[in-house]
């Protein structure tokens, strides 16, 4: 049986919206840092790692079965984070992460119960995709990890890595957007 690990990225700035997204909240007052690490434990996560960065430690909120890591290289992108939660999470055993971002406020546990089926395994790439466009929660096998981090730099992400490895899609646009917000307006 594998074990799936969250890995939700909440590192960066949020120079768009203002303030970190990580600090941000949905008009109800929920945390969107609580909003998306749910999405991951009700999604079929054994844990969640949290990537911080921008806010310090000031977004942490105490959610059963997430932990918290800052990320000292964050204002270099996203590519700095990812490569710091994978190395954050090589010890868990875990045989593959689902990686998610704080700021896809649609996306819900439905897109990563998706993702996850059928079970994924160590060499799994397997990634969600809205009427076709590609997006995330992504799941990213333990196979992967080390060549990815290799070369993750700057504010690249893992998106041509999986392109070149031949990612599965998982189309999810029947049960969200996938449309990330990046400021006050939208």
């Amino acid at each position: 049986m594998s074990t799936v690990h969250g890995l939700l990225l909440a590192a960066g700035a949020g120079r768009r919206m203002g303030m970190p997204k990580a600090l941000k909240r949905d008009p109800d007052g929920t945390p969107w840092l609580a909003r998306a690490a749910g999405v991951l434990l009700d999604g079929g996560c054994d844990g969640v790692t949290v990537v911080l960065g921008a806010c310090g430690g000031r977004a942490a909120i105490d959610i059963p079965g997430v932990r918290y890591a800052l990320c000292p290289d964050w204002e270099e992108g996203i590519g700095a984070s990812l490569a710091h939660g994978l190395r954050e999470i090589s010890a868990s055993g875990a045989s593959c992460a689902l990686v998610h971002l704080v700021d896809l406020p649609d996306v819900t546990a439905l897109v990563a119960q998706r993702l996850l089926q059928p079970e994924p395994d160590a060499g799994d790439l397997r990634r969600a995709v809205y009427s076709g466009v590609v997006g995330h929660p992504v799941v990213i096998g333990r196979d992967h990890w080390r060549p990815l981090r290799a070369e993750l730099a700057g504010d690249r992400g893992a998106g041509p890595y999986l392109r070149r490895r031949g990612a599965l899609q998982v189309e999810c646009g029947d049960l969200a957007s996938g449309v990330d917000v990046d400021s006050p307006q939208e």
